[in-house]
């Protein structure tokens, strides 16, 4: 029977405590040797992880050349070694060595025991780049093997480190320990429930095969108050607000993204003689899916982006226009009068870009500040030309600062007005219509 460990504190401000310990108490409903079902956690019958997912209202597919670096855009470095508060072996760095695309479509995270015996890995997080509250979240990764080794795919409360951990909240959407290649764990950590006596729980492969002989898409459907996990398709658990008794519920706001392979710990074990290195993590895709729950806005992931061609109007009266139809990059976007002519002619995809006479509209130097312009640029698959729509308050958000498209000087709006970022405040100058 495991034994639930408590995770020691640590100075470090940006490093998070992570124990992925499992103890006899923390798992849900009683682990079994087989995969559990929805009904067994739940005590009834529960809806397919996919249901009522929709459009892709963000992604990153991780298409580019072998070698090259994830979209610094999105992605930043955790960095550094010290054990991690868990024991860990690993020393975190930004080399290519630790994290490229292969070209082939993955992003690839390899653990490594170098020279002299140390052991380097990579953890990318999305904090202050990319947001997101509510939605599906998937990932389809190929984990790697062996005793010691220690994937990840997971989120952590967008108010981390300025609200420190318990309370900021975890949502572990994938772990897997090396010494049981046939287990995935889903788990939430919380002020109350943190550590060992994190809300877990597993889901074995059907076959009893290991996780890391192909790819498997690995998912958390994120609704107010609920959260639920899936293996490709297959329910496993599910955590809402009664299950975390009188402590707080914490996961009900925007969270940011990590992908990491750590090696060594407490919860894991560590290397020995059966370990065989370099171990890569290959992740294919991160998505997120509106739900039916992200319409709210809040935070950087907003509201899906309704797909589809047409006029976007300001106020539900000016349309937004590029200036004379001049395509070069860098043309300030603006409003007008409606006339029906190309230039007011808006493309909404579903990778959240807004185009129109074939460019996309872009963030100016990706600026998270208020009043930054917006212009058309060539389209080039950066958080600066992602855009989310809350039907609601008929907010135009860009996830990556957090802020509205805008008139400029507020209102009334006028012909010519041009547009930029600023704070959300539901003024009609913030008001578009589709």
């Amino acid at each position: 029977m495991p034994v639930a460990l408590v995770r020691p504190r640590t100075s470090r401000p940006r490093h998070v405590r992570r124990s992925r310990m499992i103890g006899a108490g923390v798992l849900t409903v009683g682990l079994v040797a087989s995969a559990l079902t929805a009904a067994q956690l739940t005590g009834g019958p529960a809806a397919p992880a996919s249901a009522a997912v929709g459009d892709v209202i963000w992604s990153q597919e991780f298409n580019g050349g072998a070698g090259s670096a994830p979209d610094g855009s999105v992605w930043s470095y955790d960095t550094g070694a010290g054990g991690w508060g868990n024991g860990e072996l690993q020393n975190y760095t930004t080399s290519r060595a630790n994290s490229a695309l292969d070209g082939q479509g993955n992003l690839v995270i390899t653990a490594r025991r170098e020279g002299d015996g140390s052991y380097t890995s990579a953890r990318l997080q999305s904090n202050n780049k990319f947001e997101q509250k509510f939605g599906r979240i998937e990932a389809r990764i190929q984990i790697p093997r062996g005793q010691g080794i220690w994937p990840a795919f997971w989120m952590l409360g967008g108010d981390f480190p300025q609200t420190s951990w318990p309370s900021s909240g975890e949502i572990d959407i994938m772990e897997n320990v090396g010494k049981e290649p046939h287990r995935i764990y889903g788990t939430v950590h919380g002020p109350g429930y943190s550590g060992g006596a994190g809300i877990t729980g597993m889901y074995q492969h059907p076959q009893g095969w290991s996780f890391a002989d192909d790819f498997h898409t690995y998912a958390v459907d994120w609704k107010p108050g609920s959260i639920t996990w899936s293996v490709d398709g297959n329910v496993y658990h599910q955590v809402t607000t009664s299950r975390v008794g009188g402590n707080p519920w914490v996961f009900d706001k925007p969270y940011f993204l990590i992908l990491n392979v750590a090696v060594g710990g407490q919860w894991p074990g560590y290397p020995d003689g059966s370990t065989q290195l370099p171990q890569q993590m290959k992740v294919d895709y991160v998505r997120v899916y509106d739900n039916g729950s992200t319409g709210g806005g809040g935070g950087g992931g907003g509201g899906s982006l309704p797909t589809g061609t047409g006029t976007i109007r300001v106020a539900n009266q000016l349309c937004l226009d590029v200036p004379w139809a001049q395509t070069h990059d860098g043309n300030p976007i603006q409003v007008v009068g409606c006339n029906g002519n190309a230039a007011q002619s808006w493309t909404r995809g579903s990778d959240g870009t807004v185009r129109a006479l074939g460019k996309c509209l872009d963030v100016s130097g990706g600026g998270t500040a208020n009043g930054t312009v917006v212009q058309l640029w060539t389209c080039n698959g950066t958080a600066a030309q992602r855009w989310t729509y809350d039907s609601g308050t008929r907010a135009i958000k860009n996830p990556q600062s957090g802020r509205c498209l805008d008139g400029v000087g507020g209102l009334p709006v006028h012909d010519g007005q041009r547009v930029q970022i600023w704070d959300c405040n539901n003024q009609a100058n913030q008001q578009w219509y589709l």
